[in-house]
């Protein structure tokens, strides 16, 4: 399935607000007095919420507990395993945990819990080593390649290689090869020890994340395609070609489309625990995530994979300057991913199988948002260019 939306609906909107302003004014000053009571009542509310924002926070990390697998040296992806009420601030979706599919497909998410291994919340901070560099601005890079990383900080100080231009047309392409991976129903102190994290319910699954993602970039007037088509049930091998035979003749069809992101979630874990990577961002908890852009090591027919990278460190240092602690480094490997297709084609690892539902769902508004401004950031660029 895939879903795209054109800007007309916004053209009636504006149509529709401008023959009702007449009617709106005439009864403005009757209501003036009740606007100003409000006001008054919205002051003292914000009065006591600044009180209870000194209240101290509960610790979020334990990092004595497998300390050596969460340093960061030794975890890295393993490349497994919407309703919208828009105004012109903000886009409000409905609760993963509140939505009904009405088709949860062969593999529907449980309904009842056992008890399995310990959810260790935890929030990655900067990391430390030899493969990790700082950005200019902001965020880092885990580079596992061969290429020195003083090349690489170069190289992320490029634009990315792509313009974008005021049209109807979509620019973005949303996909998940992993679409069934899901995640935990709430914050608890364990995981379910019979369900695999994976479901075809797309309410629960990555098709929610995309959601999320679209629909701010649709309230920003960006033309989005989001294929929700499920690429790794029955099946999970040979998921990477099955995505790919669904985007190829999309980005045939739309050459307007500049970026490409495979959406898809971590999964951090050990014997006995499951990591919950998360952060607070205005008041509430984002699953942390990670960009992965492959490289080529003259192997996988990625000539343009440094491309890639350019729109990776743009995104990263918008992503973490909007939202300091979402990101953790953008892996920069020896990976392909499909990632030759577009030269702003990524893999997003977003949370982890130990993160919930609202948690990643905030996080794929997150990701909207930012990538709202970057490319709005690119539009500018180019105008000023012609």
């Amino acid at each position: 399935m895939i879903r795209f939306k054109r800007k007309k609906p916004w053209r009636i909107i504006r149509w529709t607000v401008l023959l009702t302003l007449p009617i709106a004014a005439a009864g403005t000053a009757k209501f003036i007095p009740m606007m100003r009571s409000a006001a008054e009542k919205m002051c003292m509310s914000d009065t006591v919420k600044e009180t209870s924002a000194d209240a101290p926070k509960q610790s979020k990390t334990d990092n004595a507990l497998k300390s050596d697998i969460l340093s960061g040296e030794d975890v890295i992806s393993h490349g497994y395993g919407v309703y919208a009420e828009i105004n012109s601030t903000e886009v409000r979706l409905q609760s993963p945990l509140d939505m009904k599919s009405d088709n949860p497909g062969e593999k529907p998410y449980p309904e009842n819990w056992s008890k399995g291994i310990k959810v260790m919340r935890t929030t990655y901070g900067e990391y430390s080593g030899t493969s990790y560099f700082d950005l200019d601005s902001c965020g880092q890079v885990n580079n596992k390649s061969d290429i020195p990383n003083d090349t690489l900080l170069k190289e992320s100080r490029l634009p990315p290689d792509f313009t974008v231009s005021e049209t109807d047309e979509p620019q973005v392409l949303i996909y998940h090869t992993h679409t069934t991976e899901s995640f935990e129903p709430f914050v608890r102190d364990n995981m379910d020890a019979e369900f695999n994290y994976r479901t075809t319910d797309e309410t629960k699954n990555m098709i929610m994340v995309g959601n999320a993602i679209q629909a701010e970039l649709e309230a920003k007037g960006i033309g989005v395609i989001h294929v929700t088509e499920i690429h790794d049930y029955p099946s999970y091998n040979g998921s990477y070609g099955r995505s790919r035979e669904s985007i190829v003749p999309i980005l045939e069809q739309y050459p307007e489309i500049k970026v490409a992101l495979d959406i898809h979630r971590d999964a951090i874990a050990g014997a006995d625990f499951a990591a919950q990577p998360y952060t607070e961002i205005d008041g509430r908890e984002a699953a942390q995530i990670m960009i992965i852009s492959g490289c080529d090591d003259g192997t996988l027919n990625m000539p343009d994979y440094l491309k890639n990278f350019h729109f990776a460190s743009s995104l990263q240092q918008q992503l973490e300057g909007d939202y300091p602690g979402l990101t953790r480094p953008i892996l920069f490997d020896y990976r392909h991913y499909n990632q030759d297709l577009t030269t702003g084609s990524l893999l997003i690892e977003v949370g982890s199988h130990g993160n919930t539902l609202e948690q990643v769902q905030y996080s794929g508004q997150l990701i909207g948002r930012s990538l709202c401004r970057l490319l709005e950031e690119l539009k500018s660029a180019s105008k000023n260019l012609s």
